[in-house]
């Protein structure tokens, strides 16, 4: 049975994971017959935001790993704990926590950098040829990871796919329930709620790229 992990970042889409793509990556992966493990890095969330009100509670600090264990039910483990032989590959859903805690893109865009624990996480999957699926905002993460020409989708937002190419990545435009493969580095990329309007549009592209990611493992 293969084994896929899944990286988080926070729980709640303005400061965290996306808690909708986290649990339609969840379930895609069980219903094509595999498992998943969650990971997530053990830091301080750059922010906290009010879901209810949008504001920034400037009072308040939350740590990653502590916040997504809300999402995988504390089957979480530190992303530093990683043992490459016991993954077929990864996924990682989108959510501003990939933007301001897995790397700091909201804050310096094409300028960005992903944080160490969580670059060496990906490049380990790199290293070892496995695949990797980046969804919604994540793949901005990609350019950093694969250098220059590696290929992937954020959707169509003119702005970031922008940032994305200046990183010297090479972005495809593409609908909310398409996904974008790169097989030269073994990227699998889909814009889920870049685009979508709904959990019906993110999880079409979504379980496309799990099934995507299962079948080059």
């Amino acid at each position: 049975m293969k084994k896929i992990a899944v990286l988080l970042s926070g729980c709640g889409v303005f400061d965290g994971t996306e808690i909708h793509e986290a649990v339609l990556t969840l379930l895609a992966i069980t219903r094509a017959g595999a498992q998943y493990q969650c990971f997530a890095p053990d830091m301080t969330q750059m922010h906290v935001v009010n879901h209810l009100t949008g504001e920034v509670n400037k009072d308040e600090t939350r740590n990653v790993l502590v916040e997504s264990a809300r999402i995988a039910r504390g089957e979480v483990l530190n992303a530093s704990t990683l043992e490459i032989s016991q993954f077929d590959g990864l996924v990682i859903p989108g959510g501003f926590g990939a933007a301001k805690n897995l790397s700091n893109f909201a804050t310096t865009g094409s300028n960005c950098h992903i944080q160490p624990v969580v670059e060496n996480f990906i490049r380990e999957f790199s290293l070892a040829h496995k695949p990797v699926g980046f969804v919604c905002i994540s793949p901005v993460m990609i350019p950093n990871i694969y250098g220059k020409g590696a290929i992937g989708t954020i959707g169509t937002d003119s702005e970031t796919a922008h940032a994305f190419n200046e990183m010297g990545g090479k972005h495809k435009d593409v609908q909310v329930e398409d996904i974008v493969v790169d097989e030269v580095n073994k990227i699998v990329s889909t814009p889920g709620y870049m685009l979508a309007t709904s959990i019906l549009e993110a999880h079409i592209g979504i379980e496309k790229l799990v099934n995507k990611v299962l079948e080059m493992a």
